[in-house]
């Protein structure tokens, strides 16, 4: 994104005035509200308009845990008036939806897959390296002590194969554990059937199927990675798959950046991480992602990684990642507990406290909007979406509707 980037988040409530976000260098943006006041929405909003301002010099990832976003290909027929009051059109956005398992699996039938192909969406199957995952990953991912014999060997397998090789194929690990003469049969029985579980969920690669992270996301699309048939959970695979693309993405960004700093041309560019329901990625308890993504918001301003985090429970979310985001949009919040959490982040330019500003948010799409960069504390009025929004119970019945029409 060479130059200056303005995104264009809505305007101003009292003055009319247009509100902007910069974006020509790597930004922490939070996003909160409660259910239903449209946080899923503005974040759409962002999305569009990083796309529209990126002309190939960005890459866009969306984390999707409730399988929304995909809609974003459409245009928005829902507010046609709506949008010509604010002198804009709809348009619906290039989508490459990325899914850990067989689409057919992954979407109920093979007629709903042909549908989402139908309306442009480019469906990619998202496989991870087995090799990608730490011993302890590993031994999280099974529910495993590290002390016990079970967990003794399977951690000795990995760290064997890793030895070898980055990549291994996931059939790879249960024949080294197998093979194991530390271990006794019943163990190596009870860790074969686990695994075997885990070869269920089919997001793992397999011999040949090694991709470079360059080669599975594009700048010509906005890049959704829908999690929303996996089961969430701090260790589950959900918040595996979300640490293993990270992880792979900051690795390759540090290795780029040192080719931009020298004038070489850079096959990754500056990335763009979106997650809704950021608290199930990075809660305060801890979780498989939460390490990498407290470190994209601490190290990531270097290599040009920017986060944009949405969730409907700000108290839910870690410390570290609220207290380092530089622009806060908080729509209704009415708990307690998430007032307190958000008011907390109130700074010294501020007027008045968080917690005031909130209580006057009324109508769905109003929202505060707070600007380190700026110094600047708004009532954001958000902007009408370009594309169509697949989030609030009315977009998903219309959803449901049009991928399941002639079945009754």
């Amino acid at each position: 994104m060479s130059g200056r980037q303005f995104l264009n988040i809505g305007k101003d409530s009292e003055t009319g005035k247009k509100l902007y976000i910069e974006a020509d260098r790597s930004r922490a943006i939070f996003i909160c509200g409660k259910r239903g006041s449209g946080k899923s929405y503005t974040l759409g909003v962002l999305i569009e308009e990083l796309f529209e301002n990126a002309k190939g010099e960005a890459l866009i990832v969306v984390c999707d845990p409730m399988g929304i976003y995909h809609t974003m290909v459409l245009p928005n027929e829902r507010q046609i008036q709506e949008l010509y009051s604010w002198g804009l059109a709809k348009r619906g956005f290039p989508v490459r939806l990325l899914i850990p398992r067989d689409p057919v699996a992954q979407f109920g039938s093979t007629e709903i897959v042909e549908r989402i192909k139908a309306r442009g969406v480019e469906l990619k199957r998202l496989r991870i390296n087995a090799g990608s995952l730490t011993p302890d990953e590993w031994c999280y991912l099974l529910g495993l002590n590290l002390n016990d014999l079970m967990g003794i060997a399977l951690y000795r397998a990995v760290d064997d194969l890793q030895e070898q090789s980055r990549f291994f194929p996931f059939g790879e690990l249960e024949r080294t554990i197998l093979k194991d003469r530390k271990s006794n049969d019943r163990t190596k029985q009870a860790l074969a059937n686990r695994l075997s579980g885990v070869k269920r969920w089919d997001v793992f690669q397999e011999a040949g199927e090694e991709e470079p992270i360059q080669n599975m996301f594009t700048t010509d699309a906005i890049n959704i990675i829908d999690l929303a048939d996996l089961t969430p959970g701090p260790y589950s695979i959900r918040n595996l798959i979300m640490s293993v693309i990270g992880q792979q993405l900051f690795a390759m960004r540090i290795k780029e950046r040192r080719k931009e700093e020298f004038g070489m041309h850079a096959h990754l560019p500056k990335v763009w991480l979106a997650i809704d329901e950021a608290h199930e990625f990075v809660p305060v308890s801890g979780s498989l992602s939460k390490d990498l993504l407290v470190r994209w918001v601490k190290e990531g301003r270097q290599p040009g990684l920017s986060l944009i985090a949405a969730t409907q429970q700000p108290a839910a979310v870690d410390s570290e990642v609220l207290s380092q985001c530089d622009v806060i949009i908080s729509h209704k919040i009415t708990s307690i507990e998430d007032i307190n959490a958000l008011n907390r982040l109130s700074a010294t330019y501020m007027s008045g406290e968080l917690r005031t500003l909130i209580r006057n948010l009324g109508r769905r799409g109003e929202a505060i909007l707070v600007d380190d960069e700026t110094e600047e504390v708004n009532h954001l009025m958000v902007r009408p979406r370009l594309s169509a929004h697949g989030g609030g119970e009315t977009g998903e019945d219309e959803i449901r509707k049009s991928l399941f029409e002639g079945w009754s």
